[in-house]
């Protein structure tokens, strides 16, 4: 058989693989096991900075949390899938970036608590390190490897015989 030119990326960066494939996606299922196996405390975190008391966990509420979780769980289950399965970093970018807009969503989630929440971190919880501290290190991990710090820009092409 004839050789084919296979092109194969540089290896992504140990702290980029440590943060994308291991970090965020066991972060993200914690929060996906809060969201949907303790939602009362779930609510009551999230309410607490807010000095409000928490709304009870109705079965609406409890629906939008397990909705909730799901979509936490699929997040890391995809990082941690797509991402180990190939070093392509056009498939990494764009699989990136669709998580950094993600981020933007997030953050804006919280938005009603006050401009002041966003920057008040001696006044957070436990969930608002989730929600606003740990999304604002994977949204600058994102931008970092968008930027392309730390990447080896070169490709390198190699004859494999099939």
């Amino acid at each position: 058989m004839a050789p084919s030119n296979k092109v194969t990326g540089p290896a992504i960066p140990l702290v980029y693989r440590l943060f994308f494939l291991w970090i965020e996606p066991f972060s993200t299922a914690v929060g996906a096991y809060y969201a949907h196996f303790s939602q009362r405390v779930y609510m009551t975190m999230t309410a607490a900075p807010l000095t409000i008391p928490p709304p009870p966990v109705t079965i609406t509420t409890s629906i939008v949390l397990t909705q909730l979780a799901n979509l936490y769980f699929v997040f890391a289950l995809n990082e941690a899938l797509v991402l180990r399965s190939t070093n392509d970093l056009t498939v990494w970018r764009a699989f990136l970036f669709g998580l950094l807009v993600a981020d933007f969503g997030h953050l804006f989630s919280v938005h009603q608590a006050g401009v002041e929440v966003y920057w008040e971190f001696w006044k957070w919880n436990a969930m608002y390190w989730g929600n606003l501290g740990f999304v604002y290190v994977g949204a600058a991990m994102r931008t970092a490897f968008l930027l392309g710090v730390g990447l080896n820009r070169g490709v390198v092409k190699s004859k494999v015989k099939k």
